[in-house]
């Protein structure tokens, strides 16, 4: 708002006068005039100035300190080169600036301006004469005059002038209003809403306007109504602000309406009924929670305030709290951070919770926060309950279970299982989303309510019986939920339940046989913890919705019956057999078993009708399938990804409505089913890994809208003939077999003998041989052994193509053919044994793939880089391992890497480079580089600022790494990885490279994001300077008081030793990450916890850890670890054995730590090649004052 204010106090003018002296003197003066009236200051160049040759310095001076420019176009403006150059520099100023410009035509045919005829052609005619030496100059005055003449302006024709003058400055300054900023010092972040208001209010024309304000209660609708109300009323003659439907004006051009409720929204279709009840030119606002009622009316358009972002946010609660906008003592700044947090960006949540606060000491505003935590601010929640009790029953209904059970879930997903108990959500969820209750999010996937109307649906759940929780119709709270289950205190009240246990994440919970036995209207169960019991000898027959993770027991409650089921979710369960005999599943629509390792057998789906997805994937033991799944004529999804036992699916298979059907990794399945009837609707089909089938019937064909098709690692020796009637194909996988039987495939060019075949006269030869594929996005063709002379030369016809594979084929150079496909973004040529990329001859030079980003040539034959790649520089991922170069061309100037100006991810892994080549450090973008098993590299030197991650894993000679400063970013967090550099480890002492982390810290605090860097070497001992430490896998330490405070410390420091050879870890799968966040340093409380060890999944294990250790790091440490460097090494008494040791064994090596906050790990991790098995010591240090992310 500052920065707005100042620059609005810079423009001495409102509108600049642009026109011809011939006219000048009259119609400017009355223009000035009549502007001045209006209360907007003008500047006149002919008043201002002195007329001369050449345009003063002044006149562009008054352009840019002018809001607007008012241009007024004769037939004699073309004549003055001064015109035209004030004209010039007014567009400069609007395209750079964002100057209004309003044109005004004087008797004057714009479209003669643009086309620059006649008389128009005759003035730039002498103008080309008199600045023969300056064309230049002449062509920017043709276009600004065809830009300005473009726009929307005021025509002058047979008007009485006065009139036309006074009209037209009525909209200029209707229009001006909405540029000026909010001068309200308590409206923060209003004027951004305002002047996206005002463009669809669009004040100034000629028209009627409705238009709504539309959002949750207390996100300031009236607020930026009555302030938009108050800017504009001076332009109007008649005006009305109508807080509620009896105050009513009998005459008005501006009306402002607000009505919280509309019940009476009869009456007001009755005041504002239809456009041609206003004069032109009125502009009606209405404000409103309820978007569907101003979608039945007629409304010309909608604004829809969004919440605050943090920093507005906390400036207005700053403004309540203190008085001011910022927060003035050190002890209020976290305390503040909570309070914004908790009120999610909501105006009427920080003002009311800010004047509450005011003048009270850190002790109550830390009870406050704390009871917030329990209980809502009356006075926040009466004003959001309102929309709530306009609800009928059936919509709060729906409302509660989002509140307390589907809150970001998927819109499509809640709303099968709510219709299923009747609530009818397809009008009933249009309803909340029209009543600003929930949202939608732009994709229309997921629902989201804010969490204050989270809190408020949770808050009248709770209302109902404040006492005894089992006594409420939903329960979500683990506090409540433990009360309920250990005291027995359930009741056939509860109707939804969530079980966690994440106040003990590690421990499983028991449950008892009698666990369900008194929910008997239990419709909705979400257990998402590990849990035990013995048997269960009752699940609710009302049950909706069963969702349980890693369900205990062989068999559902033998008592259940799922008539009313919609979605049976058991991922990772234990079944093998959902229940003895058939069961009535007319409801079911999702059956979700994936990762349930001993299913033996599937439920008969004779009744399941309206199954719409069924998930079996990595059920391993799983031989067959009920041939009733065959003629499931609602399926959708059928996945069966990765049950390795599964040998047959039923002989034909009619599933009319089947969209997905996956069956990559079914290692024994021999051959695929016939298809019955049509499958018009499929789209995906991936037979990936089925190493077995061999085949595909003709009648596949009939799928004729397929867009994937995937039969890499298949028997299948070519693609059938048919695959070219898929006309919507645009994903293809073809590779060679890959399965425990394969054999060395003869030479395989099929796909394009296949098309060549086909073709029959002369005319073919013209067309593209791949004519037929012409929508395919993604081709994938590894290990086919094909050669340059397999590709064809018109590949170029695949228009559309973004991503190759290649991989795995023989090509000496890169095929000429390749080079012209123009959309390629996405090519992998790894092992096909190249030694170049054709730079001897023009047609196959890379260089000329204009739209490559990434480019794999990995495991190639190249001797050093390739001239033509270094002109590739839209590429910013390549991976160059394994392709035994001791060079990067830093001989060679054409080979020069510096060249790929884009490049921000860099592999060179496996390479003899004895040290880092220079071109290396002039790579300014470069994010990522990864040397991991450079031999015979002996240091690490400088590098780029610009990169955070540095892998050097397996570079077994390197002895000597740069500061880490001058090796990593310390921008962003980073890592270095250095597994299995042992004469590193031997050579470095971990003390020092931390303090020179910590060090280089300082000078970036500001911009350090992230707040945490890794660093990973070898190591069997945590050196004694980390005061605090235990032999297990986790560990607390109290944190001292107002720590956030103290203006000497630094972070937090912490290091694991990993289990050596742990027997429990899955080579596969192991990664190594970053640490994981689950408690944030600026939070509250008197602890902090790190754990490792966290499991991601069955398939992502970390390895364990048997010592960790923790210090928080103050600056008069620095000194204190100067002197322990001169006492410990980072040497360890079993490196020998280490190192003998991961000769042997293969494998990968990663922990993760915790702190007790949640980040997305998939942003973290990054698939890495496996690592040999050892020790390692894990060491990470977190910045605690300067993390600005939560």
């Amino acid at each position: 708002m500052a920065k707005e204010k100042n620059n609005r106090l810079r423009k001495s003018h409102t509108a600049f006068i642009s026109i011809s002296k011939y006219i000048r003197v009259t119609k400017a003066s009355q223009c000035s005039t009549a502007l001045s009236r209006s209360g907007i200051v003008t500047f006149r160049d002919d008043l201002k100035l002195e007329v001369s040759e050449e345009i003063a310095p002044e006149l562009f001076t008054a352009i840019q300190q002018s809001w607007c420019s008012v241009i007024i176009f004769s037939h004699t403006y073309a004549l003055s080169s001064w015109c035209l150059e004030e004209l010039a520099k007014i567009v400069k100023q609007h395209n750079n600036d964002d100057h209004k410009v309003f044109p005004i035509f004087y008797h004057v045919d714009p479209s003669d301006l643009i086309k620059q005829k006649e008389k128009v052609e005759e003035a730039f005619a002498r103008h080309r004469e008199r600045y023969k030496e300056d064309s230049e100059k002449i062509q920017i005055w043709r276009n600004a005059l065809i830009q300005v003449a473009g726009n929307k302006g005021w025509h002058l024709n047979n008007q009485h002038e006065l009139e036309f003058i006074k009209d037209i400055v009525k909209k200029i300054s209707a229009k001006l209003c909405q540029t000026y900023a909010a001068t309200h010092s308590d409206l923060v972040g209003i004027s951004e809403r305002l002047e996206d208001l005002y463009l669809k209010i669009n004040i100034g024309e000629d028209d009627v306007r409705v238009v709504g304000i539309c959002g949750m209660g207390g996100i300031g609708k009236t607020t930026l109504a009555s302030v938009a109300y108050t800017q504009m009323s001076s332009h109007f003659e008649g005006k009305s602000f109508i807080a509620d439907i009896g105050e009513v004006s009998d005459k008005c051009r501006l009306v402002l309406y607000r009505n919280n409720s509309f019940h009476r929204s009869f009456m007001l279709k009755c005041l504002v009924g239809r456009h041609d009840w206003f004069e032109l030119g009125s502009r009606i606002v209405v404000t409103t929670r309820e978007e569907h009622l101003l979608r039945s009316w007629p409304v010309d358009d909608m604004y829809d305030p969004t919440t605050l972002n943090p920093k507005d946010a906390l400036q207005l609660f700053s403004l309540k709290a203190f008085h001011s906008d910022t927060v003035q003592e050190d002890d209020f700044i976290e305390l503040s951070k909570h309070v914004v947090i908790y009120a999610g960006g909501l105006p009427l949540a920080l003002e009311v919770l800010g004047s509450f606060l005011c003048g009270r000491d850190a002790t109550q505003w830390r009870s406050t926060i704390e009871r917030l935590k329990r209980e809502s601010n009356k006075e926040i929640f009466d004003k959001l309950r309102i929309s709530f009790e306009g609800l009928e029953e059936r919509e709060k209904n729906i409302f509660l279970d989002i509140a307390c059970f589907f809150n970001g879930e998927n819109k499509d997903f809640v709303i099968k299982v709510l219709d299923g108990c009747e609530f009818f959500p397809d009008i009933g969820i249009d309803v909340l989303v029209k009543k600003s209750l929930v949202k939608v999010d732009k994709h229309n996937k997921n629902l989201k309510m804010h969490d204050l109307l989270q809190e408020m649906g949770r808050t009248i759940v709770r209302e109902k019986c404040i006492d005894e929780p089992g006594k409420r119709c939903r329960l979500w709270e683990e506090r409540d939920v433990h009360h309920v289950l250990t005291k027995n205190t359930a009741t056939k009240m509860i109707k939804g339940m969530i079980i966690n246990n994440k106040r003990e994440s590690c421990k499983i919970l028991n449950l008892s046989v009698d666990t369900f036995l008194k929910m008997k209207n239990l419709r909705l169960l979400k257990v998402l913890c590990l849990s035990n019991c013995d048997d269960l000898k009752y699940l609710s027959n009302e049950l909706r919705l069963l969702d349980w993770t890693g369900y205990p027991l062989r068999y559902l409650s033998s008592s259940f019956q799922p008539d009313n089921l919609v979605a049976l979710l058991l991922p990772c369960s234990h079944i093998q057999q959902l229940w003895r005999g058939n069961r009535p599943l007319f409801n079911l629509k999702i059956m979700n078993l994936k990762g349930s390792q001993n299913l033996i057998k599937t439920p008969d789906f004779t009744t399941a009708s309206n199954l719409e997805v069924l998930i079996l994937e990595g059920c391993t033991k799983l031989v067959d399938v009920h041939p009733s799944i065959g003629v499931l004529k609602s399926l959708k999804l059928l996945n069966l990804r990765d049950c390795k036992s599964l040998r047959s699916l039923p002989t034909k298979i009619g599933m009319e409505s089947l969209e997905t059907l996956v069956l990559s990794g079914c290692s024994s399945l021999v051959r695929f089913p016939e298809i019955d009837g049509q499958m018009e609707r499929l789209k995906t089909l991936d037979l990936s890994g089925c190493y077995r089938v061999k085949i595909l019937l003709e009648n596949l064909q009939q799928a004729k809208f397929l867009e994937e098709l995937d039969l890499s690692e298949t028997a299948i020796t070519e693609p059938p003939s048919f695959i070219f009637h898929f006309k919507n194909l645009k994903v293809l996988s073809f590779s060679g077999r890959k399965g425990p039987s394969y054999k060395l495939l003869p030479n395989l060019p099929s796909l394009f003998k296949v098309i060549q075949g086909r073709r029959t006269n002369p005319m073919a030869r013209t067309l593209p041989l791949l004519s037929g594929l012409s929508s395919l996005i993604e081709l994938q063709l590894r290990d086919c052994k094909l050669c340059e002379g397999d590709i064809p030369p018109d590949i170029s016809g695949l228009s559309s193509l973004v991503s190759l594979d290649l991989s795995g084929n023989n090509f000496i150079s890169i095929p000429a053919s390749l080079t012209r496909l123009s959309k390629l973004e996405e090519l992998i040529l790894s092992n096909c044994n190249m030694c170049t990329l054709g730079e001897a001859d023009t047609h196959s030079d890379i260089s000329g793939l204009s739209s490559l980003g990434v480019l794999d040539l990995s495991g190639n034959n190249f001797i050093s880089i390739p001239a033509s790649l270094t002109r590739l520089s839209t590429v910013y991922v390549l991976d160059l391992s394994n392709c035994n170069m001791c060079t990067l061309g830093e001989a060679d100037i054409d080979s020069d890497l510096s060249g790929l100006s884009s490049l921000v991810h860099l592999y060179l892994r496996g390479k003899n480079f004895l040290t880092i080549p220079l071109a290396l450090t002039q790579l300014s973008r470069l994010k990522l580089l990864k040397l991991s098993g450079c031999k015979m590299l002996k240091s690490l030197p400088e590098l780029p600022t610009s990169i955070s991650s540095v892998k050097i894993d397996d570079c077994s000679l390197l002895e000597v790494v740069a500061s880490p400063s001058k090796v990593c970013n310390l921008v962003r967090g980073n890592e270095m990885c250095a597994i299995n550099c042992f004469k590193l480890a031997e050579k470095t002492n971990v003390l020092t490279l931390l303090k020179e982390h910590i060090e280089a810290l300082p000078k970036s605090r500001k911009n350090f994001d992230d707040g945490f860097f890794d660093i990973m070497m070898p190591g069997s001992e945590i050196p004694e300077w980390f005061s605090q430490q235990k032999s297990d896998s986790s560990i607390k330490i109290p944190l001292p008081i107002n720590l956030r405070k103290d203006s000497q410390w630094i972070g937090v420091a912490c290091c694991c030793i990993f289990v050596n050879n742990d027997a429990s870890r899955n080579d596969e799968s192991i990664c190594c990450h970053g640490s994981i966040f689950r408690d944030c340093l600026d939070q509250i409380g008197d602890e902090l916890e790190l754990s490792f060890n966290a499991e991601l999944g069955p398939n992502y294990r970390c390895v364990k850890v048997k010592k960790c250790g923790v210090r928080i790091v103050y600056e008069k440490d620095l000194e204190e670890m100067k002197e322990l460097q001169c006492h410990t090494t980072q040497s360890s008494p079993n490196f020998e054995h280490i190192h003998q040791h991961s000769a042997h064994n293969h494998g990968s090596v990663g922990s993760t730590s915790h702190m007790k906050r949640k980040r997305n790990i998939s942003e973290e991790t990054e698939e890495e090649e496996p690592q040999p098995k050892q020790m390692q010591k894990f060491f990470n240090f977190v910045n605690g004052q300067s993390r600005t992310k939560h």
